[in-house]
């Protein structure tokens, strides 16, 4: 049975109707309180979600939380704004045992989406198809996870199992999640995606974005916490695919992060941080294939463009890699590994400087391209040059082994008069 709302007083009417059924949102709905999905209902609105109109349109209450989802919801062509993005716009009540199968289609939020195993709630499926979060603020959210000696905010869009054993699953299917706009970005992360180390799981085949701007609010020179842009903690995603450009614009964002297991991820829009130690990729998980078709570029001080500090990738491909700022290094890697291609080069801008390191500062000279000590590459090539621009800055550290190189149009440092020339070869 299908059930109109025009009013909050028919929402609530609704709402308080016998068994699981449709309502139908029609219109701007405004001053409203916190409102609870029962199991097995879904809340529709009559426009489409995403196209900016006021068609229907869920507006709460100041200090008013969102849509509370039980089991079984479906949530679509809506746009659901609290007063605060600090607030909860859609979020899950954790004293059911299972989230059933919770459906978000087409949906514009103000205010975070949080959808958490904890308490009773250990099972569930998520599927989201179309979601854009304009604005919200996730600086405060708990708990946050831990590893490799920092701590990771929380993000705009949250899928986290916090259950302390393996025996509690998550899956979801997640496609089309944006957040914020060039320079308006989310606050704290923009989209996270964890279970627990050792402990609940989160699985999937798909996490796609759209477009995500972040700015984690991390005051500079503070080692021990870190957001991401789209940040895979302790999940297993298939595929991850960023269709749009992600950006961060502060102290330790990292742009793309990978701690959990992910078969295939591809950025096929520019992955861009403004702030310091802001890594464009990094990798502490396992991942099989990399791929990224356009730059990566990094702005701030100790902000790398590729790591490989622990875990191992099968393949990395980039179109190209650039930093312009201090101990900015173009490609550092320090575990074995598969294959690195760059198409056309890697190039720094930056000398010595400090940067965030396994939750350490640590200072470091803006090198081209890095394979430290304990690393072991099948393959490197970068063609259309290493070139580094920081006074005494090498353009290449090569402690670990490569069993092929090569590198075509050159490297350069500041000091150089030419090209040195690289051909394949072990190093």
């Amino acid at each position: 049975m299908t059930v109109s709302a025009s009013t909050p007083e028919e929402l609530y009417a609704a709402l308080a109707g016998n068994g699981p059924g449709e309502i139908a949102v029609q219109g701007r709905l405004t001053g409203l309180h916190g409102i609870t999905l029962p199991p097995g209902a879904s809340l529709t609105g009559t426009g489409d979600g995403l196209t900016g109109t006021e068609d229907a349109e869920l507006v709460f209450a100041d200090g008013a939380e969102g849509v509370r989802l039980t089991c079984d919801n479906r949530v679509s062509g809506l746009r659901v704004a609290v007063s605060d993005p600090a607030l909860r716009a859609l979020h899950n009540d954790t004293a059911q045992p299972t989230l059933g199968t919770l459906t978000l289609i087409d949906l514009t939020t103000r205010g975070r989406v949080e959808l958490l195993a904890k308490d009773a709630l250990r099972t569930g499926h998520v599927t989201v198809d179309g979601l854009h979060i304009e604005a919200a603020d996730a600086r405060a959210a708990g708990p946050r996870p831990y590893g490799f000696d920092v701590h990771v905010r929380q993000g705009a869009f949250t899928l986290y199992n916090q259950q302390t054993t393996p025996d509690s699953l998550l899956t979801a299917d997640l496609i089309g999640i944006s957040a914020g706009r060039e320079g308006a970005p989310v606050r704290g992360g923009g989209v996270f995606v964890s279970g627990t180390e050792r402990g609940g799981r989160v699985e999937g085949p798909r996490l796609h974005t759209g477009a995500v701007y972040s700015d984690g609010g991390i005051p500079e020179h503070t080692p021990g916490e870190i957001t991401g842009g789209v940040f895979v903690v302790w999940a297993t995603i298939r595929e991850v695919v960023n269709e749009g450009p992600v950006t961060t614009y502060g102290a330790n964002d990292m742009v793309l992060d990978l701690w959990g297991e992910v078969e295939a991820w591809t950025a096929r829009e520019p992955v861009t941080s403004h702030g310091a130690s802001g890594i464009g990729f990094v990798n502490f998980g396992r991942l099989g294939a990399l791929r990224c078709e356009a730059p990566v570029v990094t702005r701030g001080p100790g902000a790398r463009g590729f790591n490989i500090y622990d875990g191992t990738v099968g393949a990395a491909e980039f179109d190209r890699i650039e930093t312009h700022a201090d101990a900015s290094i173009g490609v550092q890697v320090s575990r074995p590994f598969g294959t690195l291609t760059v198409h056309h080069g890697i190039e720094t801008h930056g000398g010595t400087g400090e940067s965030l390191v396994k939750g350490e500062m640590v200072t470091l000279p803006a090198i081209g391209l890095s394979v430290k000590s304990g690393a072991h590459a099948s393959a490197i090539r970068v063609d259309g040059g290493i070139q580094v621009h920081g006074e005494g800055v090498a353009p290449m550290e090569l402690a670990g082994t490569v069993d092929e190189l090569a590198v075509t149009g050159g490297v350069h440092s500041s000091a150089d008069v030419g090209a040195i020339p690289l051909g394949a070869g072990p190093a």
